[in-house]
């Protein structure tokens, strides 16, 4: 690891990618220390505090905190990423889009115009409608959060936010063109990262002050190495369907004949799915804070973490954009289609419908799987800070509260320091970056991070 790394700074080309990301990233990070003008900065975090189960304190979350401090990179990349997310969608429901996905480097260049144009759209929405969120709402003790409401604070504010993330977009693009990684997951990884220094920080002053002991911290740092290593390895699994190559002969050449494979990832979705039913399901939580009606206070109430209801449609969220994500990304006769159109067939099925049945057969299996990791490694935190809520379960529910250990109802009021969609954040772009960077010392003759064997991203 060590030789590997000194070869990385040892190529003039890789060490100026990495050290042009580092600068980039550094930037990043100091632009996140400039805030909006017009806020009360401590009403609004006091605010956040008392919202952190709430679409605003998820949303946060991707921010690296901007959005609690209202810092001018406050919207950070989401605009951007709702505008892929759309044009994504688009290329399956609009004929033009899916003829511009298909016609190469031209098509990708303009839906990539329309992905910027659609980032500033939305940023114009979002900062608008934060703006006046603002003007509306008051810290807990009753201190307003803008200073000086109005128009002028409104335009200042949609100025501010917009120019904000459209400077983020440009220094991802930068970073994926000029540097090392994909700029966009880089920008989201270092919002994430940022704050464990605080959480180590945070573990020794508990540790000092006797909130957390040695034979608790112990078992915590087994089981995030153990996480860890389950994500790593479910995210590189792939089920690899046996392909083969009829002979023909094109002008005077004999072609095909050869055996190869067309690789199924087991979690294609991502953590696409997690942000999807996170999104929908604190919501109402967030709606209740506005409109102060005993229903939605209950409702918001039954949908907090630990909650059976919450739990339920938590799950049940996930598992459906899991095959919802990967039928919009993934189409089985399509794929068959391709492999009669240039003579491949899965060795003991039928070319045309058969294999595209039989593909989407094992898709299905293998995405079932795929959302199940993806709902333990969401409910892992959860698990871990609030525990499970059992009592409210019809029926059963007071026997379990009465008869489970308290650490599973209770939590164990750990601080996992990155939640689950985070942690799969996390460790997804962290392998693919040192999967480009391998690749790298690879093509110029150096050895890889792994001698023994080729280190594989989330696509490699």
């Amino acid at each position: 690891m060590i030789s590997s790394i000194r070869n990385i700074f040892s190529i003039p080309d890789l060490r100026k990618r990495v050290l042009f990301t580092l600068g980039l990233l550094a930037v990043y990070r100091l632009g996140a220390q400039v805030p909006n003008p017009g806020i009360n900065a401590d009403a609004l975090q006091a605010l956040f505090e008392s919202a952190q189960n709430s679409i605003i304190g998820f949303v946060d979350l991707f921010s690296g905190g901007n959005l609690s401090r209202m810092t001018i990179f406050a919207l950070n990349i989401m605009p951007y990423i709702s505008a892929s997310i759309i044009l994504q969608l688009l290329t399956v429901v609009w004929p033009y889009m899916e003829k511009l996905s298909k016609e190469g480097e031209t098509g990708r260049k303009k839906i990539t115009q329309y992905t910027r144009y659609g980032t500033v759209v939305l940023s114009v929405i979002q900062a608008t409608g934060i703006a006046v969120g603002l003007e509306n709402l008051t810290a807990p003790g009753g201190a307003a959060i803008v200073a000086h409401p109005g128009w002028a604070f409104r335009l200042m504010s949609v100025l501010t936010l917009t120019t904000g993330t459209a400077f983020i977009m440009w220094l991802g693009e930068q970073i994926s063109e000029r540097g090392i990684g994909n700029g966009i997951s880089l920008i989201i990884f270092a919002g994430i990262v940022v704050g464990l220094p605080s959480a180590v920080m945070e573990l020794f002053t508990n540790m000092r002050t006797g909130r957390f002991t040695l034979f608790q911290l112990v078992p915590l740092i087994l089981l995030m190495v153990a996480v860890v290593a389950i994500i790593v390895f479910v995210e590189r699994g792939q089920r690899r369907i046996t392909v083969q190559y009829a002979k023909r002969v094109v002008g005077r050449r004999m072609m095909g004949g050869q055996s190869t494979h067309l690789p199924l990832r087991v979690n294609t979705g991502g953590v696409i799915p997690v942000i999807f039913a996170s999104s929908i399901i604190v919501f109402p939580a967030t709606i209740a804070q506005f409109i102060k009606h005993p229903w939605t206070e209950e409702l918001a109430k039954q949908l907090q973490w630990g909650m059976p209801l919450y739990n339920l449609l938590y799950v049940a969220g996930i598992m459906f954009f899991c095959y919802f994500y990967v039928a919009i990304i993934f189409n089985p006769n399509d794929v068959a289609d391709n492999l009669q159109k240039y003579g491949g067939f899965i060795p003991g099925i039928r070319p045309g419908k058969r294999t595209a049945e039989y593909i989407d057969k094992i898709l299905t299996r293998i995405t079932f799987g795929g959302a199940i990791y993806l709902a333990m490694i969401a409910l892992l935190p959860e698990f871990l800070m609030a525990g499970f809520k059992v009592a409210p379960i019809p029926f059963v529910g007071g026997w379990l509260d009465r008869n489970l250990p308290q650490f599973i109802t209770n939590g164990m009021g750990i601080r996992f320091y990155f939640g689950g969609t985070s942690l799969l954040i996390v460790v997804g772009v962290a392998m693919d970056t040192m999967q480009q960077i391998e690749s790298q010392l690879i093509m110029r003759h150096y050895d890889g991070f792994m001698r023994s064997s080729r280190l594989r991203g989330r696509r490699g």
